[in-house]
């Protein structure tokens, strides 16, 4: 059994995993919302203290967990970059009394689920030619932007981490540079998280309305300051293809998406994929297919060619970073037994 979670700045889904000839099983899962907690061991007691009923009185027994937490894990530690936690293994372990934690980061975390996925849950934006000993990439917008990337040896193929999505924003045309500048008397400095997330895409949409670019409906204004998810109400609104305002900002969102896919692409050679994660993209299909972020991604001149050959999918599975914390539990619970077992023979002879 692996307790598994998938902890970012919204929401905490947490589940239990078992797994049968390495196929993995949900025997209970839950979501909560991150702000109503103190930090991942509140949470995680009450993920335990909620699946109680479903086991024995002893609870269940739990051979590891493994959180895919959206921030830079370095040494089994991480401050959360969208919630004011500090978070370590050694300190879950005691306070859950679970003898395996490990924390990966969010993307590292989708990576692994990503390579657990069958090919009906990607929507393929441009089939290229797959090299299946090459790099791939992995973009992923939500609450805030994931980056990461896969490299193959030896037979193996193994998700990266990085914090690219906190790199600057680069903009691509007079109208991005105009948001840029915008954004940088509100930020200071501008990464491309500001532009491509949730509160990016309000970021995008307050741009078009405050510099005239749109007009923004009385009506619409006044639903949009009573929606509980600003960004969510714009994004539907904009596939409902009304107001304009709506659909200008998500156009921007995604044209300024596949460029920063691009980017990514280019700077691992992803010549074996890009794929697109995050709670946004499986939610905007329709304007993901519609061409500005493939227009975007193949736009870096000489290099379109070498663009053109990489496939790029939208990972459709929403849930794939709460698989992939699973996966990356049970797989380090055997090495660790696999080297247990050397050890003990090389102590014997």
């Amino acid at each position: 059994m692996i307790l598994a979670g998938d902890v970012g700045g919204t929401k905490c889904n947490l589940a239990f995993y078992s797994f049968t000839n390495g196929i993995p099983e949900v025997c209970f899962e839950k979501s909560y919302p991150s702000e109503d907690f103190s930090g991942l061991e509140a949470v995680s007691a009450a993920f335990l203290s909620d699946s109680r009923d479903l086991f024995s009185s002893t609870g269940p027994s739990i051979e590891a967990a493994c959180f895919g937490i959206a921030g830079p894990v370095v040494n089994q530690k991480v401050s959360t970059t969208n919630l004011p936690w500090e978070i370590s293994a050694s300190s879950l372990s005691e306070a859950l009394e679970i003898g395996r934690v490990f924390l990966l980061n969010d993307l590292e975390a989708t990576g692994y689920g990503v390579l657990s996925l069958g090919d009906e849950q990607f929507l393929t934006l441009n089939p290229g030619k797959t090299d299946p000993g090459g790099q791939a990439a992995l973009i992923a917008a939500g609450t805030g932007l994931g980056e990461g990337f896969f490299v193959s040896f030896s037979g193996r193929t193994l998700p990266f981490p990085s914090e690219g999505g906190h790199s600057s924003f680069s903009p691509c045309s007079s109208l991005e540079v105009s948001l840029l500048e915008y954004l940088e008397k509100k930020y200071g400095h501008v990464s491309s998280e500001r532009v491509l997330s949730g509160p990016g895409l309000l970021n995008i949409y307050n741009f078009l309305r405050d510099t005239k670019r749109a007009e923004e409906p009385p009506v619409f204004a006044d639903d949009l300051a009573k929606a509980v998810d600003p960004s969510a109400y714009i994004s539907s609104r904009a596939m409902e293809n009304s107001p304009e305002i709506a659909v200008k900002a998500l156009d921007i969102f995604t044209a300024v998406y596949g460029s920063a896919a691009a980017n990514l692409a280019l700077k691992v050679k992803a010549t074996a994929g890009v794929y697109v994660g995050g709670g946004i993209a499986p939610k905007i299909i329709p304007f993901m297919k519609k061409g500005l972020f493939m227009e975007s991604f193949l736009a870096k001149g000489r290099m379109r060619g070498l663009l053109e050959d990489m496939p790029v999918k939208v990972v459709l599975e929403p849930k794939a970073a709460l698989l992939g914390a699973a996966c990356y539990g049970t797989r380090a619970c055997k090495e660790n037994r696999v080297a247990g077992n050397l050890e003990s023979d090389q102590s014997t002879e």
